[in-house]
């Protein structure tokens, strides 16, 4: 799940954080560092994380320079991000990351801040402008950190965006072979197969480049789109389908070498 390592690591930025009673809100009076923060982790505990997040900054605005205050400017911004407050938990974790860049919990916060952008990544039918940010703050995760554990996860999701946005394109290429127009079609289909190549759309955009190749008299790009289909997918059921369009034209899957099919997969084919 995309908050488990977020929800983990937290409690380790809480330092030692002691339990505390509730106490009613008094007049604002200069309050003890340790008061303040623990207050805020009871909030955190409840689930309370808008509260949360200005017991936080209060802890900051009152004890600027101590070690506490670092610790809350994260604690702020992770609270942000469990209250579904994406755009202010960006804000604050980018003033992190500027404020304290050699701070061994920066990684996080560059994992937190892709996160953000992540759990707002939407159906394939909507603008995918976040599905971009997240793709890239998750690979900025894996080359500034590549040994850490937000590596790891991030590498996962790098993964699932780019099946997101494939899956995009695929959306928008069925649309225009509804339309009748195969050019544009295929141009979508094309930016799967060369550019998302180990994403699970990569089938059905073989298929539907057969079909519309075919559809415009284009054989020998029907039949190679259709021959890498059968040598890398041999038993899905779009190459069945692939096949069959092609058999009854009197035609067969055959690779044409200068395809762009066939550059794109020259190293898999």
């Amino acid at each position: 799940m995309p908050r488990s390592i977020a929800r983990v690591v937290f409690v380790a930025l809480a330092l030692a954080a002691a339990a505390c009673s509730s106490t009613k809100e008094e007049p604002y009076v200069e309050r003890p560092v340790e008061e303040l923060y623990n207050e805020a982790m009871n909030s955190i505990q409840q689930g309370l994380w808008r509260t949360a997040a200005k017991q936080f900054d209060e802890v900051e605005r009152q004890h600027p320079y101590s070690v506490w205050a670092t610790k809350a400017q994260l604690m702020a911004a992770y609270s942000h991000y469990e209250d579904a407050k994406y755009d202010d938990a960006i804000v604050a974790l980018d003033r992190f990351i500027q404020l304290h860049p050699g701070n061994r919990d920066t990684a996080y916060a560059y994992y937190l801040k892709a996160l953000c952008y992540y759990e707002q990544i939407t159906d394939v039918q909507r603008d995918q402008r976040n599905t971009d940010r997240a793709l890239k703050s998750l690979e900025e995760v894996v080359k500034r950190f590549p040994e850490s554990r937000y590596a790891r996860d991030a590498k996962l999701k790098i993964d699932l965006t780019h099946d997101h946005l494939a899956g995009k394109e695929m959306a928008i290429g069925r649309y225009y072979l509804t339309q009748g127009n195969q050019l544009a079609a295929i141009n979508r289909f094309r930016v799967v197969v060369e550019k998302y190549q180990t994403t699970s759309q990569v089938p059905e955009a073989l298929h539907r480049l057969t079909e519309a190749y075919l559809a415009l008299g284009i054989v020998n790009e029907a039949q190679t789109a259709a021959a890498v289909l059968g040598h890398n997918f041999p038993g899905s059921d779009w190459y069945v389908d692939s096949y069959r369009l092609l058999t009854g034209k009197d035609l067969s899957p055959k690779r044409d070498e200068g395809s762009w099919i066939s550059r794109a997969w020259s190293s898999v084919f």
